[in-house]
């Protein structure tokens, strides 16, 4: 009796433990979010109902994931950034030699019981392999420190472009760069890359009809990404073809008007004139079921979900979980911004899915890897405040 007494209370210790490493703020926001991508999902989703299965699935094993994450001390974690860094640049290297190659990208690495994408691994290790390496170096951070944290992001960052890969590969730089920029780059280095940039898209806008000539290359891109550049430009071009995308989505938006068409009542999502309405366009059956007041509900949901990562990383004791929750905040942010932009026209299709709303595992697991971090450095916060 006394055995069996025991057990339980082992038990409910554990317990115990486990759902105090949750941030109940954070919990609720993403709760909320994933409540609501849930809803679209179904829409999305209806004529494929495997699909939907799938997606629930995913999402067990998504937070399943954030949770055991969540149990891992900052400084276990910082042990393991080198390891996990080193191994997925290896992954990389692999895919390079010897990846799978699937809609003309060699993105995919077979090992045996599984295929893997190594790409999205990196999303977590490059924010955690940066914010080790300034932890280390935060006594004297000079400006060799700043180009060697350069060049850790730009190892892995060329494979990743080399596969093809745009979409990872701006979510990898974006994470990497907001590590760097919060431990300390000075403006004077980022000034003249922000007017590089403005001057390139200038230069693009002004002289697209020329740029997007037949026959005109560009050097570094491939020709489709090149296309989708252009595309964004003038969809009109080649409604048919690569301006498709665009233009379904930007009809999808509108008709939902401010308070949208009604759940599962999209014309546009359920004619199937959207596409990829379960992935990275999801957002256009949103606007269109859901309306303005929908996108809208949901942008309050990122921007909780943001804030309250920035909230935490502003509480953390150490440099390394400061550099950590900041890039993992703002990286949902990258996420959120780039979907919006590609499927209401602003910026190029580069394939980046909605955060927590798009279907696709491997996306949902490396986000809530991100939640589980974050709630990791909050609770040795309050463990530490505790005592």
């Amino acid at each position: 009796m006394q055995l069996t007494a025991n057990k339980w209370l082992r038990a409910r210790s554990a317990v115990v433990s486990v759902l105090s490493s949750l941030d109940v703020p954070l919990l609720l926001i993403t709760g909320a979010l994933l409540g609501v991508a849930t809803l679209v999902m179904a829409s999305a989703t209806a004529d494929f109902d495997y699909r939907f299965d799938a997606h629930l699935v995913n999402l067990a094993v998504a937070l399943s994931v954030m949770v055991v994450v969540a149990q891992i001390p900052p400084l276990r974690l910082m042990q393991l950034a080198l390891p996990v860094y080193l191994i997925g640049v290896l992954l990389l290297v692999g895919v390079e030699m010897f990846g799978e190659v699937s809609k003309g990208a060699q993105r995919w690495l077979n090992i045996g019981f599984t295929r893997i994408q190594p790409s999205e691994m990196l999303k977590i290790a490059v924010p955690m392999m940066l914010a080790w390496y300034f932890h280390r170096h935060e006594s004297q951070l000079r400006v060799r420190d700043f180009l060697v944290a350069l060049l850790i992001l730009a190892v892995p960052l060329l494979l990743i472009f080399h596969q093809p890969d745009l979409g990872t590969a701006i979510l990898v730089l974006a994470a990497g760069m907001f590590v760097i920029f919060f431990a300390g780059l000075s403006w004077k280095l980022i000034i003249p890359v922000l007017v590089v940039g403005v001057v390139a898209i200038a230069t693009v806008a002004a002289e697209g009809d020329a740029l997007c000539a037949e026959g005109v290359s560009w050097p570094g891109f491939k020709d489709y990404q090149r296309q989708r550049v252009c595309t964004l430009l003038d969809p009109t071009t080649d409604p048919r073809g690569s301006g498709f995308h665009i233009i379904q989505s930007s009809i999808a938006i509108g008709s939902g008007g401010v308070f949208g068409k009604g759940w599962k009542e999209g014309t546009q999502t359920h004619l199937e004139f959207v596409p990829e309405r379960h992935t990275d366009f999801i957002f256009a059956v949103m606007a269109e079921e859901f309306g303005l007041a929908g996108a809208v509900v949901l942008l309050v949901l990122y921007i909780a979900l943001i804030g309250r990562g920035l909230m935490i990383a502003a509480n953390a004791r150490m440099l390394f979980s400061r550099l950590l929750a900041g890039a993992v905040s703002l990286s949902c942010f990258t996420y959120a911004f780039v979907n919006m932009g590609m499927v209401t026209g602003v910026l190029p299709v580069v394939g980046v899915p909605l955060p927590f709303v798009s279907y696709g595992g491997t996306a949902l697991v490396t986000l809530c890897i991100g939640l589980g971090l974050l709630m990791s450095i909050e609770a040795q916060r309050r463990r530490r405040r505790e005592r």
